[in-house]
């Protein structure tokens, strides 16, 4: 990707599941797996439980989306529960701000020696950054109490402008230094302070409900703890940030905590660890991936279906070095605006060298190996390159957010004309990618020119017109972002939709007017002078660390047949059957299939373990299967399916895993 605000796409600033990753829309909760809402059961006022049994959920298999319910829910009416954002609901934004104020004045009447600094609404709540002592989740209690004392009094919100001087007098009164920086920040007269009743007060520019008995006590809850530097800046003071949650009504909140224990339930970094299919160790350092070989099995498969899908497209794959010259990061501008992001350079024989922190140089590099004609575009290559970005320790996040990631990057080279072709071939592969892994849905926008940015009115023009028709031709609707595309060109950004609903940034195609200029690429035209070609960059997945993360939660776990890193175990009954079970797995393996034995337990033990293991198919093995030479079919998702010939097991096999359909 290119230099700047390119690279945005890979890593998002929220690194946990969280309801940011849903449209800014009303939107369902779904259930634990595909089932399109969370449920409450009318007679009751609590939702019901969130089932870990696989025989009460759907499966995640793309192609058995099926909802099995156990006989005792089968009937019972259920109503579905929407869950708001701050976009859809000012209601919801309100109550959560006044949260915000709220706890801030609890905290104070229970730690006098409490300094506030800021207290927004967020996505899925609020929170509020203290100067305060460490604070436990007993401390949380305490706070949560006596906030529903003061919602319980109804206390007036009240706004109040005032002259700066009057404001910097009453903040210098109660002592309180993090609001005068605050204040100094804040550029426009009057200055507005909201009060609770004539007990509290803050610098607020709104809104907030009419009284604090328009919240509902029963729909807020404090969640966490942690620390946040004071404005982000490690230099300075550590404070506790505080993280609440806040709904218009009690059902909203149920069901978002339910949403919250799914979302836990599919914790990347538990399951990654449970399933054994990645490690970051400490040895090596942080945001280092070490892939198991169960999880180098599933990047193995999607590497193959990627490189397949690129060659059919007319990509050519490239494989660049990981390192190169400092002087290549000038020319391309990234040491001037992505230092920071960037390892250390290294002095080598009296040169400086430079960790890669993106691919593009090297792929401008290939196509300037040759004098290019007209009639060579466009030129596509492509490749799944290593790049290293410095990132804070306390960012790191599991495989969302790590130092060291593989992209799914490609630039294509083009004349102007042809700028809407390959922008609508982009679209088709991406789809095409991602049908495959199962997301159907999206979420795009079109980012257009910013203030500030290079190029001539015309080329952008030309681009941002050639993006929106390739959009209007695809029939995909997206969102106008007037003013946010990068300084080098416009873009599409599209966010995947998961199971729970979240949204996903992954794949991102970008116009580039700045790099061709930078490293003054051209071709010879028609009349054999040289002009400027177009560059677009792209990626699908964004990065296959990041994507095998979104993957794992997907699916929780429960990757589909053809994508599965154990498709089969084979089970011996006794030992007796182990001479047998190795043949079979032995000539599984001849067809390709992923398959392995395990024995040693008796066969129930054997079963539950090969279930907790995610393990799609079960091959059981008795006296009879030997004598027979079969095996009986046990489905993961299906239950017992019977005995089957071993040719006639594989066969199915593999015919599921071409076609990407459940066994």
């Amino acid at each position: 990707m290119a230099v700047a605000t390119s690279i945005s796409f890979l890593f998002p600033p929220l690194l946990k599941p969280s309801l940011s990753h849903f449209p800014k829309r009303l939107f369902s909760i779904p259930t634990c797996c595909l089932s399109s809402n969370i449920k409450l059961k009318k007679k009751h006022t609590t939702a019901s439980a969130i089932s870990t049994d696989r025989s009460e959920t759907a499966t995640l298999s793309q192609n058995d989306n099926v909802l099995k319910k156990t006989k005792n829910t089968r009937n019972e009416e259920t109503e579905k529960i929407v869950l708001p954002t701050n976009e859809s609901s000012e209601k919801l934004l309100r109550i959560r701000h006044t949260c915000a104020h709220v706890m801030a004045m609890a905290v104070q009447k229970l730690y006098p020696d409490a300094k506030v600094t800021i207290g927004p609404w967020i996505d899925s709540g609020f929170y509020y950054d203290f100067d305060v002592e460490p604070l436990t989740d007993k401390d949380l209690k305490r706070i949560k109490k006596e906030m529903d004392r003061i919602i319980a009094r109804n206390l007036p919100l009240i706004r109040e402008e005032v002259s700066r001087n009057e404001a910097q007098r009453r903040i210098a009164a109660i002592n309180e230094p993090y609001k005068i920086e605050i204040l100094d920040s804040i550029k426009e007269d009057p200055i507005t302070i909201y009060h609770i009743g004539n007990e509290w007060w803050d610098l607020c520019a709104g809104p907030h409900v009419e009284s604090t008995g328009n919240i509902d006590r029963k729909a807020v809850e404090l969640e966490t703890v942690a620390g946040a530097y004071w404005r982000g800046d490690e230099k300075k003071p550590m404070l506790q940030r505080i993280y609440g949650t806040a709904w218009e009504d009690e059902k909203q909140l149920k069901a978002y905590l339910h949403f919250k224990e799914e979302a836990k339930r599919r914790d990347h970094r538990r399951l990654g660890q449970d399933l054994d299919l990645f490690s970051i160790q400490d040895e090596a350092g942080g945001g280092l991936v070490f892939w198991h070989p169960k999880g180098a099995t599933v990047r193995h498969m999607i590497e193959d279906s990627w490189k397949k899908i690129h060659i059919e497209r007319g990509y050519d794959l490239l494989y660049t070095p990981h390192v190169a010259k400092a002087d290549l990061w000038k020319i391309s501008g990234h040491l001037e605006f992505y230092r920071e992001n960037m390892y250390d350079q290294m002095n080598i024989e009296d040169e400086l060298y430079q960790l890669r922190p993106m691919n593009c140089p090297y792929h401008i590099l290939v196509y300037k190996r040759k004098l290019n004609s007209y009639r060579d575009f466009p030129i596509r290559v492509a490749e799944l390159g290593t790049v290293y970005r410095y990132e804070l320790s306390g960012s790191l996040h599991g495989l969302f957010r790590v130092r060291g990631f593989t992209q799914d990057d490609a630039h294509i080279f083009c004349l102007e004309d042809q700028i809407k072709d390959e922008i609508r071939g982009v679209l088709d592969l991406t789809e095409e990618i991602l049908l495959q892994f199962g997301f159907s849905k999206y979420e795009v926008n079109l980012s257009t020119r910013p203030e500030k940015a290079v190029g001539g009115d015309d080329i952008w023009e030309k681009a941002t017109s050639a993006l929106r028709d390739a959009l209007d031709d695809k029939g995909w609707s997206y969102e106008l972002d007037e003013g946010g595309g990068a300084f080098y060109g416009p873009k599409i950004d599209l966010k995947i939709e998961d199971a729970l609903g979240r949204k996903w940034q992954c794949s991102t195609i970008q116009v580039d007017f700045n790099l061709p200029q930078r490293f003054d690429i051209t071709y010879v035209d028609s009349n054999s002078e040289k002009k400027r070609p177009i560059m677009i960059h792209r990626a699908v997945l964004g990065s296959l660390e990041r994507f095998f993360g979104v993957l794992i939660e997907h699916y929780a776990g429960d990757f589909p047949l053809w994508l599965s890193p154990v498709q089969a175990r084979v089970l011996p009954v006794t030992d007796i059957q182990l001479e047998f079970c190795n043949e079979v797995t032995k000539k599984l393996k001849t067809y390709g299939i992923r398959a392995e034995v395990c024995h040693g337990e008796r066969l129930p033990k054997l079963i539950r373990n090969a279930e907790m293991q995610r393990i799609p198919l079960m091959a059981v093995v008795g006296p009879k299967e030997v004598e027979m030479q079969t095996v009986t079919i046990r489905s993961r998702f299906g239950g017992e399916l019977g005995t089957l010939t071993i040719d006639d097991f594989i066969n199915r096999i593999k015919s599921a895993t071409e076609n990407r359909t459940s066994f």
